[in-house]
């Protein structure tokens, strides 16, 4: 699957993505990540910083799905795919690492990065859009902005 522009524009706008995993008894965990983008047209990379869970799951079992959303607009997407943990010592870490360490500008130590090769996307659209036809996104902007307080 390729990831579009307006995927790309919302994991550029996201402070936060969440990952969901499962270990291979089926339990779930969903861990927040703070430092992850798309990497070419079909992959989301994440720095693994304090991930051992998400490490661990992720090695038993590759399917994972991501989210992410503009907190102001609440809009975003669900992305699902297969994850693979690259290691500083694999092939194509060093690019990787690259991309990455523009986010954390050094401040936050990885040794390895999930990769996730996506196979499907779905929106995510607050429920507000659905029940108030006519919302706009500026509306939703200033309502999030009074309960965040900004």
């Amino acid at each position: 699957m390729t990831l579009t522009q307006d995927i790309k524009t919302y994991i550029d706008k996201s402070v936060l993505c969440w990952l969901a995993t499962a270990s291979t008894t089926n339990i779930p965990n969903v861990s927040p990540k703070e430092v992850f983008t798309y990497f070419g047209d079909d992959s989301v990379i994440i720095a693994n910083i304090a991930s051992p869970q998400s490490v661990k799951n992720i090695k038993a079992n590759p399917e994972v799905c991501v989210s992410f959303i503009d907190v102001f607009v609440q809009k975003g997407y669900q992305l699902k795919g297969q994850a693979a943990i690259i290691s500083n010592v694999d092939h194509g870490f060093p690019e990787m690492e690259k991309v990455l360490l523009k986010i954390t500008e050094g401040q936050f130590p990885f040794s390895s990065i999930t990769k996730i090769r996506i196979t499907s996307s779905k929106p995510i659209i607050a429920p507000k859009y659905i029940l108030y036809p006519g919302t706009t996104e500026q509306q939703q902007i200033e309502s999030a902005k009074k309960t965040y307080g900004v």
